[in-house]
């Protein structure tokens, strides 16, 4: 069984470039025909100095160095290799026919990933040169799926950026004309099928508005084209305009808004990434609150922090899913069938860690939720 995960016959060997020091030329000979003949390419050097130029140079995967050199030992051009960022992860086994324990420790101390007796025998260095070289290559094969990760991320959030730029702007006007329409009309001028109608498709118009808006400003966070733009901001000023934008919304439940403050507070935070937490705190207690119900928004302090806290009497969340809220995604829906992705709580925690403070939740199964933000307050 193979323990490296990458099989030998999966390895070109002349893809692989192995450096030989010994100040001994007929060692050198020897080693370079084994190693030439197994396919490898090699390169050598007699000393320590020729060792360091050699690796920077030749950019070899794997170093044969000798430890017991006139100029500098094996073990302090292993140092001077393992200092230098460019030579600092090619492996090294050192030839060596020194046998004591102090001598072995000491080795792996400067940065041995292993060592081979002198005299050596054929089989045994071609296996440990091999062992390397597999190593070698499964950090390739690592680094190349990284590099192809990174780049499948890039496109994707590419993607998500450019679909949530292109479709926020005429859903804005969809959801507008909506808007009007459902205020303009009623069941009596159009008929209560087609007013229904009109009602689902404003609130659907609703939802993904929101849901692109969170997208953008969730991808430009992640790629990190979103900067925080720290400032001092009351709290009186700007959470109660965020409560009244969803007065319309909530009144087609026939849902109270309430608005409680401890008094004025003032916290250094980003304007928008704030709004943008309670929106979503907001958007989600009107979802999930049953018609006739309210909604509580609190301000109040604890500690250096300021507390925003959406409070709705609800249906509650499951015990086993608050540990995982903020980060899992998930389709939830609401009472009316609103349905939710989960991408904006995931964007709360963000904004909120982002603004040096953090979210947390609160619920009871059938009784309702309680969504928290915590903003730090402006020192004096």
């Amino acid at each position: 069984m193979e323990q490296d995960g990458i099989l030998e016959s999966q390895i070109n060997k002349s893809d692989y470039k192995i450096l030989i020091v010994d100040d001994v030329v007929s060692n050198v000979l020897l080693l370079k025909i084994l190693l030439t003949n197994e396919k490898y390419q090699v390169c050598t050097a007699n000393c320590g100095n020729m060792c360091v130029e050699q690796a920077k140079t030749q950019k070899p995967d794997l170093i044969l160095l000798d430890v017991m050199m006139p100029d500098i030992n094996g073990f302090d051009t292993a140092v001077i290799l393992k200092k230098d960022p460019e030579t600092a992860d090619i492996p090294i086994i050192f030839l060596t026919a020194l046998n004591n324990p102090q001598d072995l420790v000491h080795g792996f101390q400067v940065g041995a990933n292993d060592f081979l007796s002198k005299p050596f025998n054929k089989e045994e260095l071609l296996v440990r040169v091999m062992h390397q070289i597999k190593l070698v290559a499964a950090m390739r094969l690592i680094e190349q799926k990284n590099a192809e990760l990174e780049a499948t991320i890039g496109n994707r959030d590419k993607m998500y950026s450019v679909i949530a730029h292109d479709l926020r702007s005429p859903m804005a006007s969809i959801r507008m004309v909506l808007n009007l329409v459902v205020n303009a009309v009623s069941p009596d001028t159009v008929g209560p099928e087609l007013f229904e109608l009109l009602d689902k498709a404003n609130k659907e118009s609703e939802d993904v508005h929101d849901l692109l808006d969170n997208l953008l400003k969730w991808t430009k966070s992640q790629t990190g084209r979103l900067n925080v733009m720290l400032q001092d901001l009351n709290l009186d000023d700007i959470i109660p305009g965020v409560v009244d934008i969803f007065s319309m919304i909530a009144a087609t439940k026939n849902i109270k808004l309430n608005y409680q403050s401890c008094g004025p507070l003032i916290v250094r935070a980003d304007n928008d990434m704030l709004k943008t937490v309670v929106r979503n705190f907001m958007s989600n207690a009107v979802k999930f609150s049953p018609e006739g119900s309210s909604i509580d928004t609190m301000v109040s302090q604890e500690g250096d922090f300021a507390k925003i806290s959406v409070r709705d009497h609800g249906v509650g969340i499951a015990p086993e899913r608050l540990n995982n809220i903020f980060k899992q995604g998930e389709t939830t829906y609401g009472t009316d069938g609103e349905e939710g992705s989960g991408l904006g709580l995931q964007l709360c925690a963000d904004f909120a860690r982002k603004n040096g403070g953090d979210v947390m939740v609160e619920s009871t199964l059938g009784e309702g939720s309680t969504f928290s933000v915590l903003v730090p307050l402006k020192k004096d």
